[in-house]
């Protein structure tokens, strides 16, 4: 098994990147998917996140109410890392139980938003960084997915700057460009993930 760390800033493109991979035949784990998950009604991570954050982080049907949570812990590192104390573990531990079902021979894509951010690299055998310029990712929250300025800005800065990704990288998709550059390069770093697994397993 080849294990291989996916992340980028947001508005970054990652998503389209581990589709294309998913499309190759990578077994993909979302850490995103996941952690919402574990913050389902009826789940310990919700019962834990609301004794933390009390109940008007909730909506009147009893889901996460992600709005009035992220309007709390983008503004503040200490409650934002207050969160993620309760819900990285359980993120964690539900990703090894998909990768153990993955299967000895699989490429398994971690799409990890907040790999840098937290150290996370030594977990995989290798990190892809999707980059993209600051202007692009603001162009994007903007106009694709009508942020407002300010907002997608706070949403940036709460992130591992470009340089910071980039030094964990060792590969790298360069997303500034239209979509259809996008491929040939996926196509390549896929290529060369079959390479590495392949000389693991054998």
């Amino acid at each position: 098994m080849l294990k291989v760390g996916l992340t980028g800033g947001i508005g970054a493109g990652k998503s389209e990147v581990s589709r294309l991979l998913v499309s190759y035949g990578a077994v993909l784990i979302d850490s995103d998917r996941i952690a919402r998950e574990v913050v389902e009604p009826g789940t310990p991570g919700l019962a834990a996140v609301v004794e933390e954050f009390g109940p008007d982080i909730l909506a009147p049907d009893g889901t996460l109410d992600r709005a009035a949570l992220g309007a709390v812990v983008f503004a503040d590192p200490d409650r934002r890392a207050a969160l993620n104390a309760i819900v990285h573990p359980l993120v964690g531990a539900r990703a090894a139980e998909l990768e153990r079902a993955a299967g000895a021979e699989a490429v398994v894509i971690h799409d990890v938003p907040l790999l840098a951010e937290n150290g996370l690299a030594p977990l995989y055998d290798l990190v892809v960084v999707v980059d993209a310029s600051a202007e692009t990712q603001l162009d994007r929250l903007v106009n694709l997915r009508g942020m407002t300025e300010s907002d997608a800005r706070a949403r940036m800065a709460a992130q591992a700057t470009r340089e910071e990704r980039l030094a964990v990288a060792d590969l790298t998709v360069d997303n500034d460009g239209p979509l259809e550059a996008l491929e040939p390069q996926v196509r390549g770093v896929w290529e060369e993930l079959l390479r590495r697994a392949a000389a693991t397993t054998g």
